[in-house]
């Protein structure tokens, strides 16, 4: 049997993208700096979250030198805190939880970007380094009103943060 050039060529471009293919989605699934969705952290009730210590009380705590955790509960159709006010060249780590539907939790020019789903918590760590306001948007429908739920990370001076704050957090 005889193929012709054309065909074999066909062929061997044909397996060299079908390689590239899987090759780049094993690299997506364990690369190096990817992180998929965890289990670390303990199932919670979605429905009884003024009952848990961390997001009885969305907020910002100070828990470190230039570190911070941020809890933050998404809701059908907005987020709480909002804004959300962290200071210069800091570390932040959201802990971020939902009370209804699934969400989504993007701070827009960054690399966070997690999905929030009820009776979970999603955690994500983003460097801050100079003031700056960021949009956080929900990227997972969650119903009618999915189009104006937003939110805001605010990046202030030190000097701000304290004044705004009491140097506590909110």
């Amino acid at each position: 049997m005889h193929i012709h050039a054309y065909e074999k060529l066909w062929l061997a471009a044909s397996l060299l993208l079908i390689l590239l293919l899987i090759g780049s989605v094993t690299y997506g699934a364990v690369g190096p700096g990817i992180a998929m969705v965890s289990d670390s952290e303990p199932a919670i009730d979605a429905g009884g979250l003024g009952e848990d210590d961390r997001f009885s009380e969305p907020r910002v705590e100070r828990v470190g030198e230039n570190e911070y955790e941020a809890y933050v509960v998404a809701y059908q159709f907005g987020f709480d805190p909002d804004p959300i006010v962290v200071p210069e060249n800091s570390r932040v780590t959201f802990y971020v939880t939902s009370r209804d539907v699934i969400h989504g939790f993007q701070v827009a020019g960054t690399n966070a970007n997690t999905m929030v789903v009820p009776g979970e918590v999603a955690e994500i760590t983003v460097e801050v380094d100079e003031p700056n306001e960021y949009g956080i948007v929900c990227n997972e429908y969650c119903g009618a009103g999915h189009h104006v739920m937003e939110g805001k990370l605010e990046v202030v001076s030190q000097a701000e943060y304290e004044e705004r704050t009491g140097g506590d957090g909110e």
